[in-house]
């Protein structure tokens, strides 16, 4: 199992590979102390048999063969829980694999529950063991063992029979298109465009006050701007819970920062907690009446009862349907049907009405009920 480290070689194997009708592709990387993942490892195999490892660290090898085939239309790319793996090629080649299949979200669809993990798939779709010992080893280091080598192969060579008997298994079920949003949204590049303005999102939480909004957009995108231009984790420029505590109280002074028992001793008068009053002050100078503010749960409404006689309905129709039931609804779906008859949500969409929504429409409105025979929720009609 030698890597492949030439250009000339990985141009031969993708050659190889492009005449194949799919290629399984994964990567091994390391982004413990970056902003941006660190390709360490590539790997692809085909249906013919053919396999290769690329290693991306070799000096002076040009990974254009590699993006090139990503981008052929003649050759599905397969992954398993491609997000990451998506990310870094975005990242670096500026593209997005295409035409592109997911087997974790394929799996779903196929009724082997949510977020099925590649060793689940290997044990009962691929009949295989994967030896998880080099699971958590260092990629970047070189050599890599051939325990290393091995276990990154199979995350591939195993890959290639799950991805012929799911999509045998789509086929069969005319069940092809269900697949279809979730991989558009894998293949759009507005995923994997970290922009700092949308930093806040993810820590606003219970904040309900505009200028606290206002502060934490201010501090989130700094620190998310700041993080990207150094190339080091967010932790590494400011804890999350530095940024909320800072939006919370929102501290205009030197002084003032220094109390917060968040930020280290000394912190408040550096450049940096420079940096951290000026995006305050630019939180403060925000006008309240244009702060999007986070919506509140939806549960709260006085529907919680409703949204779990929901859940109970959507389980039901799951396992009726052999699906996982977070390809059909999330629980903020739910929340907002609970509300809203007409809610703009994907599960009064397509074919998620069909199947769930337009189901859940009738019990909510007494149409439908649920009851349990022998030992399984039924649902049934009303008269």
């Amino acid at each position: 199992m030698e890597l492949i480290s030439a250009t000339q070689a990985l141009s031969d194997a993708c050659a190889r590979l492009a005449a194949q009708p799919f290629v399984t592709v994964d990567t091994e990387f390391m982004r413990e102390t970056t902003y941006y993942p660190k390709l360490c490892l590539i790997q692809m195999a085909g249906p013919d048999g053919f396999a290769c490892l690329v290693d991306p660290l070799a000096k002076d090898l040009d990974l254009k063969p590699f993006f090139d085939l990503m981008a052929d239309e003649g050759t599905v790319k397969v992954f398993h829980s491609a997000r990451q793996d998506l990310e870094i090629i975005w990242l670096l080649g500026g593209l997005l694999p295409h035409p592109f299949f997911d087997t974790q979200v394929a799996a779903m669809v196929c009724g082997y529950g949510d977020s099925v993990s590649y060793e689940q798939l290997v044990n009962d779709v691929a009949k295989a063991r994967i030896d998880k010992s080099s699971r958590f080893t260092d990629w970047s280091r070189r050599p890599l063992s051939e325990a290393q080598l091995a276990y990154a192969l199979s995350d591939v060579t195993h890959l290639v029979t799950i991805y012929q008997v799911l999509a045998a298994e789509l086929l069969s079920t005319d069940r092809g298109l269900w697949l279809d949003e979730e991989m558009a949204v894998l293949t759009s590049p507005e995923t994997y465009q970290a922009d700092p303005a949308q930093a806040w999102r993810r820590l606003a939480g219970r904040m309900r006050k505009p200028r606290e909004i206002a502060v934490l957009m201010e501090v989130a995108g700094w620190r998310e701007a700041e993080a990207q231009s150094r190339n080091v984790p967010r932790g590494r420029i400011l804890k999350d819970e530095a940024v909320i505590d800072i939006a919370t109280a929102g501290p205009r002074s030197v002084e003032a920062l220094g109390r917060l028992r968040t930020i280290p001793a000394g912190f408040e008068r550096s450049r940096t907690g420079a940096e951290i009053l000026a995006a305050v002050e630019r939180g403060f100078a925000r006008d309240p009446s244009q702060i999007a503010m986070p919506e509140r749960s939806r549960s709260r409404g006085g529907n919680g009862a409703l949204v779990d006689l929901l859940k109970v309905l959507l389980k039901a129709v799951a396992e009726a349907e052999g699906v996982a039931p977070k390809i059909i609804a999330t629980v903020d779906d739910l929340e907002a049907l609970a509300d809203d008859d007409a809610a703009d949500v994907a599960v009064l969409q397509g074919w998620r009405r069909s199947l769930f929504g337009d189901k859940a429409l009738a019990l909510k409105h007494g149409r439908m009920a649920l009851s349990v025979e022998r030992g399984r929720v039924t649902v049934r009609e009303l008269p």
